[in-house]
């Protein structure tokens, strides 16, 4: 009998060891890992408002705006050299169309085409010209080639804003309304699911995408973003679907697992408001991140002297290429940039 016992409680204690090894191997695997190669400065600017992140695959140019500077960026990662266009007002977001001297603009009364070569512009859709109290704000192109872009509210404080379908000519339709700060926007590889922010509601929704229609259905939050990691602003997708969102007010870009909510790690970066991402690079192996220096505190801005510039970190995966905007088609009048008011 006294044997019997003793094997029991032999038992017993190796159970609770093998429990206790489990149960840290579970807090270990879903603790957040931050990566040890932080994001570093790659381009330094006093941007106020950079935003807009897309890496133009054919071209090997890394594309994004400065908002509140109302200019147009084109960096060439190679030699270093940021080429600017100055825009007749503010401009939320830009896409490469397949045309490759034309990019598709945001501005604050409407969507434009831009000749990068010539700088003349072209209007395709003046849908919120109207509307004063808000600005378009970022967006991207869906795979098949529409632009999705959204508009908020200016004062932030109301949800006056909406999300947009715009195609190559023009047509333009409402996809979303009750926006107040419409920001990131992405497709999952297949193409089958689309993720989008608006900011203050602290969430990333998900869409079933019908690719025949290019229309969304089945909307559902997908990831709460905890306060305390900053607001979701501008976002990007992996090869393997998991999404990337620079974080206001968060000194990071975080990346969630859309599939369980997770936030399974942080790049730090140098800079207090970390506002949007893409993966580029010959591999689509590095993350070039856009920033912003308004909305800080004198010690934030002496903390982060950097803050405006562009940054850049191997976050260990790679990156999809983005969808370009289908070639404009498009009977308009073009307009020197000076023209446009």
């Amino acid at each position: 009998m006294m044997l019997n016992r003793l094997k029991e409680r032999k038992i017993t204690v190796l159970v609770n060891i093998l429990l206790l090894v489990l149960g840290i191997m579970v807090l270990e695997a879903c603790k957040v890992k931050n990566y040890s190669v932080e994001a570093v400065l790659e381009y330094q600017t006093p941007a106020k408002l950079g935003e807009g992140a897309f890496w133009d695959y054919k071209k090997k140019n890394f594309i994004w705006v400065d908002i509140e500077k109302k200019r147009l960026h084109i960096y060439n990662p190679l030699n270093k050299k940021n080429r600017t266009i100055t825009m007749p007002s503010k401009i939320g977001t830009v896409v490469p169309s397949e045309t490759g001297d034309k990019v598709v603009v945001a501005l604050e009364d409407g969507i434009y085409v831009v000749n990068i070569n010539t700088e003349e512009m072209s209007l395709l859709s003046d849908i919120e010209a109207l509307i004063k109290e808000n600005r378009f704000n970022d967006g991207k192109c869906d795979p098949s080639g529409n632009l999705w872009v959204g508009s908020m509210n200016l004062k932030q404080t109301t949800s006056s804003g909406k999300l947009y379908k715009v195609d190559n000519q023009g047509k333009t339709v409402t996809m979303l309304e009750n926006i107040t700060i419409s920001n990131g926007i992405v497709w999952t590889k297949k193409g089958d699911i689309m993720y989008y922010i608006d900011t203050p509601t602290g969430n990333i929704r998900a869409f079933d995408f019908d690719l025949k229609t290019n229309t969304i259905s089945n909307e559902r939050i997908v990831v709460k973003v905890n306060q305390k990691d900053g607001f979701p602003d501008g976002m990007t997708i992996d090869e393997n679907d998991m999404l990337w969102v620079g974080m206001w007010n968060g000194n990071a870009v975080a990346q969630y697992n859309p599939k369980t909510g997770k936030l399974v790690s942080k790049i730090e970066v140098p800079a207090h408001n970390v506002t949007s991402c893409a993966f580029g690079g010959e591999n689509l192996d590095k993350l070039y991140i856009t920033t912003a220096s308004v909305d800080m505190t004198k010690e934030e801005r002496e903390k982060y002297p950097l803050a405006g510039s562009l940054f850049v970190a191997i976050p260990g995966v790679k990156g999809v290429r983005s969808s370009y905007f289908k070639t404009p088609v498009y009977n308009k009048e073009k307009l020197a940039v000076g023209q446009i008011k």
